[in-house]
């Protein structure tokens, strides 16, 4: 396992005694062993670059590493595990030598970037839902597509729901931490809902599935990787040429409604989240949508695209 690891440069003397500690008495892998070994070996060029001792760095230096690592284009997540194996060679060093304090404890690595969620757009959204549903399966399949989008539905959500959990034109489901929310069915969704319940099958009263609002040919409640398969299926049949999933019926819902509304609270209150913060994110959506009007439609915007 030692020849696994790259030479010892003499001025690592820390490091590699570090190293030894984790082969030898945290038995780590020697796959394991490597990453360490490679994310302290650039924390010890920096520390050479600066002519100071590995074990001499500070907070500062700490975060000029960081900074170094970032302008070299290194994705936060590859910072943030170099940081990692910074702050366990330090509480090392602690135990060892009894360095009174961590200067990687408190440095943190450049936030991820937040990726937007991927929605469809109404006309998409209406390709979509426009299959007619002829057979029993079908229209279970466009009950449950269209509740999605009506209610911006977590895939658990639905799965979950009991024809008892409809009253009129609201639906309560129980998401996230167990807490309970009343929100409302559209039209559309409603009367392909009451088109499913009368082809629903019939299921005895000692059934453990009886209440559930979908379910299989054979009665039992439909599964979370079925409802996904079924949504796929369904948007190849459409001629959708995206991989449609239930989250992304609920971006959609929650773009689209933001989109009409203005109200961040009032969809922030449907979607079921906890802080308005995550509703946020589709505001970005928002923006990225009239951004695209402004490009299209603005004269001095049109003059630059022919520019």
């Amino acid at each position: 396992m030692a020849n696994a690891l790259s030479p010892v440069r003499p001025e690592d003397g820390a490091t590699a005694r570090f190293i030894r500690y984790l082969r030898d008495v945290r038995r780590l892998s020697p796959h394991t062993l490597s990453n360490y070994r490679r994310d302290l070996d650039s924390l010890a060029h920096f520390a050479a670059q600066r002519d100071t001792p590995i074990e001499n760095l500070i907070e500062a230096d700490i975060r000029a590493w960081t900074s170094q690592l970032h302008r070299r284009g290194l994705a936060p997540a590859s910072i943030q595990r170099q940081l990692s194996a910074a702050r366990s060679f330090y509480n090392y060093l602690a135990r060892e030598n009894g360095h009174q304090r961590n200067p990687a404890g408190s440095v943190q690595a450049p936030r991820k970037p937040r990726k937007l969620p991927r929605t469809m757009d109404a006309d998409q959204v209406n390709q979509f839902l426009s299959q007619p549903a002829r057979t029993v399966i079908e229209r279970r399949d466009k009950a449950m597509a269209e509740l999605f989008y009506s209610s911006g539905l977590r895939l658990a959500e639905l799965a979950a729901i009991n024809i008892d959990d409809i009253d009129a034109t609201l639906l309560t489901v129980i998401g996230k931490g167990n807490k309970a929310r009343t929100i409302p069915i559209g039209s559309v969704a409603r009367e392909a809902i009451k088109v499913w319940l009368q082809v629903r099958p019939t299921i005895g009263a000692d059934h453990p599935d009886r209440d559930a609002l979908f379910t299989s040919k054979r009665g039992r409640r439909i599964s979370p990787r079925s409802i996904q398969a079924r949504l796929k299926l369904l948007a190849r049949k459409a001629g959708v040429h995206q991989d449609v999933h239930p989250h992304m019926l609920r971006h959609s819902f929650a773009s689209h409604l933001l989109e009409s509304s203005g109200d961040l609270r009032a969809v922030q209150e449907l979607l079921g989240h906890e802080n308005i913060s995550t509703t946020q994110i589709y505001t970005h959506l928002d923006f990225q949508h009239l951004a695209k009007v402004y490009d299209d439609a603005h004269p001095r915007a049109k003059r630059r695209k022919e520019d």
